[in-house]
């Protein structure tokens, strides 16, 4: 019995101050007419429902493969749509870098045809080849129109 107690104490020193986790002692199960039989029929009959569990007969088998069937056919379907939302993307990033060198090239045209003219030789030829004058003061009507931005070629314009 010493012996029993120093090896308790020996165990509370390994294990430390923490308080131990104890097992529930088990009780053996005894069946209500105690005979061993009836625990072996009952695991048989669980056995038996198991394996009929298992068992996979023909409307589970063709219900499975259907249901493959469609989970194939929808990942393919995604498939198809998501490379074909891609193939979209980079169409539209190759258009809008196309039109990103279509601006470039507009603006560089514009600023040679801006830089091409000159208002000088305009005005020159205007006045001396053509005969044309600014016009006076008197001769300048202005009127707010407030219909649209723009004034149309053949519309009227109001007299004062």
């Amino acid at each position: 019995m010493a012996e029993g107690r120093n090896l308790n104490r020996t165990q509370e020193y390994i294990q430390g101050n923490t308080v131990r986790k104890l097992q529930p002692d088990r009780v053996p199960e005894r069946l209500p007419s105690g005979g061993r039989r009836e625990k072996v029929r009952v695991s048989h009959a669980v056995r038996r429902n198991q394996e009929k569990a298992l068992q996979m007969d023909l409307p589970f088998v063709i219900m499975l493969t259907i249901a493959a069937i469609c989970t194939l056919y929808l990942c393919v379907n995604y498939l198809h749509v998501q490379s074909s939302i891609t193939a979209r993307i980079n169409h539209i990033e190759d258009l809008e870098s196309e039109i990103e060198v279509m601006k470039s090239e507009n603006d560089a045209l514009e600023t040679s045809i801006n830089t091409y003219v000159d208002l000088d030789h305009v005005y020159e030829v205007a006045t001396k080849d053509l005969g044309m004058v600014y016009a006076n003061k008197d001769q300048v009507i202005l009127y707010n129109k407030t219909e649209s931005e723009y004034v149309r070629q053949y519309e009227d314009i109001p007299q004062y």
